[in-house]
């Protein structure tokens, strides 16, 4: 820890979502010598609004929060939704190209979290993603329990529904009446097959011991069969496709 300064901030210019910009940097100094939960609070609703959008008070931020994170599940919890939002147009790019090192420290921060196998797995999970730059598998992963994905067939563009859950793992047309009908098998991925996000995914699930989320990812990063037209797609490059948050231009 330690690899980044986290007093050389000029809070002059770093406004929150009320446009203050004296308020987030006495309210850190209240966390940092208590776990002040009201102060955590008014925290969480300044740096994010509504749980959607960002401000520069967030970034600026974030290598004190890091800093807390590993001994404040708040802390942690906080830069998290921050940097699940960082794919917006918030406007304060280079703010957060500064911020590079802290990323690369939280990220670790969170590696060490999840071999812990904490309660919040799949939390930590999605904020690893951010961390990544990940936007869309952030927002998106579920625990497979009950997950349905709504595509279009690249084929024949029929609308299909795949579901990977408790109740089964197949693709489907879902009739308003009947439920999904016309149900196939998925084809999950063979662990050797995946790569980039996927192969993380799984492999870090697989380390942890969770068994039935590295067999969800290997379905989700497996193929569908369309139910009308039976051609096979792989079902995440279609929902990323369809669902990919328009990101901020970087340069």
């Amino acid at each position: 820890m330690g690899r980044f300064n986290v007093q050389v901030v000029n809070w002059t210019q770093m406004h929150d979502c009320y446009g203050d910009v004296d308020r987030v940097p006495a309210l850190l100094e209240r966390v940092e010598l208590e776990d002040d939960a009201e102060a955590w609070e008014e925290l969480g609703y300044r740096l994010v609004l509504e749980h959607d959008l960002v401000f520069p008070a967030g970034f600026a931020a974030l290598p004190r929060l890091v800093r807390l994170a590993s001994r404040s599940a708040r802390a942690r919890g906080l830069a998290g939704a921050i940097l699940r939002r960082a794919a917006g147009h918030h406007g304060c790019d280079d703010l957060l190209a500064d911020r590079a090192d802290v990323i690369a420290e939280f990220r670790e921060l969170l590696d060490r979290h999840l071999r812990s196998r904490p309660a919040d797995y799949l939390a930590t999970l999605r904020d690893s993603l951010a961390a990544k730059e990940e936007y869309h598998w952030a927002a998106v992963l579920g625990d497979f329990t009950d997950d349905f994905y709504h595509l279009a067939c690249p084929h024949c563009a029929v609308e299909v529904t795949v579901a990977i859950g408790d109740h089964g793992r197949y693709s489907a047309i879902r009739d308003w009446h009947l439920g999904d009908v016309d149900r196939r098998d998925l084809r999950p991925a063979s662990p050797e097959a995946l790569f980039g996000t996927g192969r993380w995914l799984h492999e870090a699930a697989v380390r942890d011991g969770h068994e039935a989320l590295a067999d969800g990812i290997a379905h989700l990063f497996g193929q569908a069969e369309c139910p009308r037209c039976a051609s096979m797609f792989k079902i995440a490059d279609e929902y990323t496709s369809a669902n990919r948050p328009v990101l901020r231009q970087t340069r």
